[in-house]
């Protein structure tokens, strides 16, 4: 049987699509005994809460009529975000070239954190150029990958 996160992704990538807005991820966590279901989507230049709306709408129904979850949950539909964690390999080839945040499970060379630009992605490992060299980390060592976000 299909993860629930699978089921949702193949109802909402269409829905977003006929939006004009990709579909990004689907998680389905618990979270102070309460089932959330978060539908993140993205769009050239941006998402507007209306994007969220017109995405959320259309996908609440279907999903009243495939019933792929039991029990109640809350379905969040919003931005993937400025900082968005980069999980699929699609998404490090989308963003080759920017600079992201590393998070390591434990630390390496005493950190845990690494800034740097994303020049690769295989396999699950992720190189980075940083101070000028490139860095590659296993992916057994990766805890996350984010773009990084300055103000």
């Amino acid at each position: 049987m299909a993860k629930v996160t699978e089921l949702v992704a193949g109802l909402a990538a269409p829905i977003a699509e006929e939006n004009g807005c990709s579909l990004w991820d689907v998680e389905y966590v618990r979270e102070a005994g309460q089932w959330f279901l978060r539908v993140y989507i993205d769009k050239e230049g941006g998402v507007s809460i209306d994007d969220c709306e017109a995405v959320s709408r259309p996908l609440s129904d279907a999903l009243d009529e495939a019933d792929p979850i039991e029990g109640s949950y809350v379905l969040e539909v919003s931005s993937a975000g400025a900082d968005r964690p980069l999980k699929k390999p699609a998404h490090f080839r989308q963003f080759l070239g920017a600079e992201v945040d590393v998070r390591l499970y434990r630390p390496l060379d005493g950190r845990k954190e690494y800034t740097g630009i994303l020049r690769d992605y295989a396999d699950g490992d992720v190189t980075i150029e940083l101070g000028g060299a490139p860095r590659t980390f296993a992916k057994k060592d990766v805890a996350q990958v984010r773009l990084t976000v300055r103000f």
